[in-house]
């Protein structure tokens, strides 16, 4: 049998200049005007009060609680149970202990709400506005363009993904058009950004680093009570079938060693 043929596209070298070099340069220099946008754009934190921060605490100790209570022994888990449902269903970690039972106030009122959605929408702005425009630019100038060769077989799966603004069903998935490299550079560089910037830069994902800072703003909302948050946690806490990790351990390894 012979060997099966070699797709080749002649292509004019010019792409790479004009086409190729250009969108990365671009792509790469975006993401740095992205970085240093958002420090301007960020506002200094506010001081957080000792109580809200206890009470928010004091649902992730819950939480790991019954995700890591495999790992503690029947008496342990107990007494760690017992001391958190109750203080759970007392409300003893609620920030505002006389608002329990009372209707939560509109977070459109809350000046920290507030301050939090203008944060999230700048981030939102500052990934949307820039990739809009980039897209534009190379859909008016760049669309249907061809321009490199990947040096790694890929499935047909891939070709939708890679070949996007060029209508060729027969085409080798391995090729590239320049609509798919923009989307190739969008998910791609952030090693790049890491080398120029540092790890802890804002030229990637905006709103995901804003959840990685506050990892407990979507546990506990301002739209979301506490006491229903902590009465909920306690209940799980309650019904939770605890197996300890190391339970018959001495049993299981006799056995693995006479197998």
């Amino acid at each position: 049998m012979g060997q099966p043929l070699v797709q080749t596209i002649h292509r004019d070298p010019a792409l790479f200049w004009w086409i190729l070099l250009p969108i990365t340069v671009v792509m790469v220099l975006t993401g740095i005007l992205r970085h240093y946008a958002m420090i301007l754009l960020q506002t200094a934190p506010k001081k957080q009060e000792l109580p809200k921060i206890r009470q928010q605490r004091a649902l992730v100790r819950g939480i790991n609680l019954r995700a890591n209570a495999n790992v503690l022994t029947p008496a342990s888990f107990q007494a760690r149970k017992a001391y958190m449902v109750s203080a759970f269903q007392e409300g003893k970690f609620l920030a505002e202990p006389e608002a329990r039972g009372k209707p939560r106030p509109n977070p459109m009122s809350d000046p920290a709400a507030m301050e939090g959605m203008m944060g999230m929408m700048k981030g939102n702005m500052a990934m949307m506005i820039p990739q809009t425009l980039i897209m534009g630019w190379i859909n008016a100038f760049f669309s249907g363009f061809v321009i490199m060769k990947l040096p790694f077989p890929l499935t047909p799966q891939f070709k939708s993904m890679l070949q996007s603004g060029v209508g060729t069903r027969d085409l080798d998935v391995r090729w590239v058009s320049s609509l798919s490299w923009y989307f190739l550079t969008l998910f791609g560089l952030q090693p790049v950004y890491n080398f120029i910037l540092g790890s802890n830069n804002s030229a990637n994902n905006v709103t995901q680093q804003m959840a990685m800072a506050n990892p407990g703003a979507g546990l506990m909302g301002p739209e979301q009570d506490p006491d229903k948050l902590f009465l909920s946690e306690a209940e799980n806490l309650e019904v939770l079938e605890h197996r300890w990790i190391l339970d018959g351990i001495e049993d299981r390894l006799i056995a693995k060693m006479a197998a």
